[in-house]
């Protein structure tokens, strides 16, 4: 079965996506999920806050670290994808939007 894929994607992942799932590696798999659920820029206002979301989105990137061999870098998102689903972790303002305080 090979990956459905949308216009969005990276070169090298719209590359992956169009091979078979069984010729991808666990590290290729782990990549492509990681993308699918990263937040699109056009989608960060909307989907931000999103705590079920967020969570996916760290997790899969946790995955992606733990595949390669970056056990530090993995415990943090998976720290980061328990803050989000515990209520612990919030949302930061908008960067593009700048600080909105009157001086």
């Amino acid at each position: 079965m090979a990956f459905s894929f949308d216009s969005s994607m990276t070169p090298q992942a719209t590359a992956q996506a169009a091979k078979p799932a069984a010729e991808l590696s666990d590290l290729e798999l782990a990549q492509l999920l990681a993308e699918r659920l990263a937040i699109k820029p056009a989608d960060w206002h909307r989907l931000n806050r999103d705590r079920r979301v967020r969570a996916k989105e760290q997790l899969a990137a946790a995955l992606v670290f733990l595949l390669k061999n970056s056990s530090d870098e993995a415990l943090a998102r998976v720290e980061q994808a328990a803050g989000w689903l515990n209520h612990s972790l919030q949302a930061p303002p908008c960067p593009s939007h700048g600080d909105r305080q009157a001086h």
